[in-house]
Order: C-alpha cells, then structure tokens, then sequence
C-alpha cells in the first residue's frame, strides 16, 4: 500500500469535496486508505499531469494546460505537485 505524505493527505481532505459531493475521510488515515484505495497518483509537474491524462486515455482533445490543471480530478499540492485522483 502506498502512503501518502501529510501534504497530500492535508490538501485531498481540505479539497475533496471539489471532485465528490460530499466527504469521503474525515482523518489522514481515512484519506491515505482512500486515496491508496482509487490509486490516485502523485506527479511532479504539469507535463507529467498532461502525461497521466494521456495514458489513462483521459479526452483531452482541444483542452489547454490551464483546463487540465483546473480539471476536479487533479488538486495542485502547495508544494508544485499534482495530486491526481480518478472518481
């Protein structure tokens, strides 16, 4: 099982709600379960984000990188990573 770090699990449980309707964690431990759980994944770099889309088949035919950074699956971490979370 991967372990998130704090960044991560403090920035999903502050933004979730953004991709769900409603609260999925409530603690980091419940996040880290979730998240390991979707197999979200943690990139370094819009490039990478774009990259993910791509190979995941992810449509993204006339989006620009604003439109794809601002996508409810990916939430900018503080630290310039991307967390990507597939619903």
């Amino acid at each position: 099982m991967y372990n998130f770090d704090e960044t991560v699990l403090d920035c999903f449980l502050e933004n979730q709600t953004k991709l769900f309707p409603q609260e999925v964690a409530a603690t980091r431990e419940e996040a880290d379960d979730f998240l390991s759980e979707v197999m979200a994944v943690v990139v370094d770099s819009p490039r990478e984000v774009w990259e993910y889309f791509d190979e995941e088949c992810i449509d993204t035919d006339g989006a620009d990188e604003d439109e794809i950074l601002e996508a409810d699956e990916v939430f900018e971490l503080p630290d310039g990573r991307y967390l990507i979370v597939e619903s």
